[in-house]
């Protein structure tokens, strides 16, 4: 897959280095020289230094070519102007990054794929790992509206039942079983014990029952 980056800063970098290491062909565009400098020497990928609200820095960056483009500088206004330039050239999949939630209805009305906002993401994250001291991990996934949960199992009323008298729900699956360090895909007669951990896909709405469920 071919990727096209605006902005060398900490989030374009860090995604950057994750897909040239998955074996993706990445271009990233700064108009810093540091940074650009900074960018050329960690990255196994072409680093153009340039202004990515610019067509020809774009054109530069064979950007007709990309799957998918990406802004993701700390401005606002240059994400945005990059996104309306790149979405001619009728590529796939246009990410942007937001800083200010303010201007997310802006970024959606040019039809832009996906608005991300990693300063409210992280916020968010650290706000259920403190409200949710019970949960190890999880893992945000879909448009929001749903998680993967680490749990260990504390509540006697499922210590001994067999998975299929307690999973699937409307509201909850387990889908992983971890037992003696390693991890298992729960099978409709494997018993939870007490200790076991386990994953949980679960919708919002159950987030806090299906702690209780299993920790209490």
């Amino acid at each position: 897959m071919y990727i096209v980056i605006m902005g060398a800063g900490r989030v374009g970098l860090n995604l950057a280095s994750n897909l040239v290491s998955r074996g993706h062909d990445v271009t990233l565009i700064e108009s810093d020289d540091s940074l650009c400098g900074n960018a050329a020497a960690e990255l196994d990928a072409l680093v153009i230094c340039g202004n990515g609200t610019d067509t020809k820095t774009l054109e530069e960056a064979n950007v007709s070519e990309a799957d998918v483009f990406v802004a993701a500088t700390g401005n606002d206004e240059a994400n945005l102007l990059s996104c309306i330039l790149v979405k001619q050239y009728n590529i796939s999949k246009v990410i942007a990054r937001l800083s200010n939630p303010d201007h997310e209805e802006a970024f959606k009305k040019v039809g832009i794929d996906d608005v991300i906002s990693p300063e409210l993401t992280a916020a968010g994250y650290l706000e259920k790992l403190i409200t949710r001291p019970k949960v190890a991990d999880l893992i945000v996934i879909g448009k929001g509206d749903a998680e993967i949960l680490d749990l260990t199992v504390k509540n006697t009323k499922v210590i001994g039942k067999k998975i299929s008298e307690i999973n699937p729900t409307d509201d909850y699956i387990i889908v992983a079983l971890y037992k003696n360090g390693e991890i298992t895909i729960p099978k409709a007669d494997m018993v939870l014990n007490d200790g076991d951990k386990v994953s949980i896909l679960v919708k919002n709405r159950a987030v806090k029952d299906v702690v209780k469920t299993f920790t209490k």
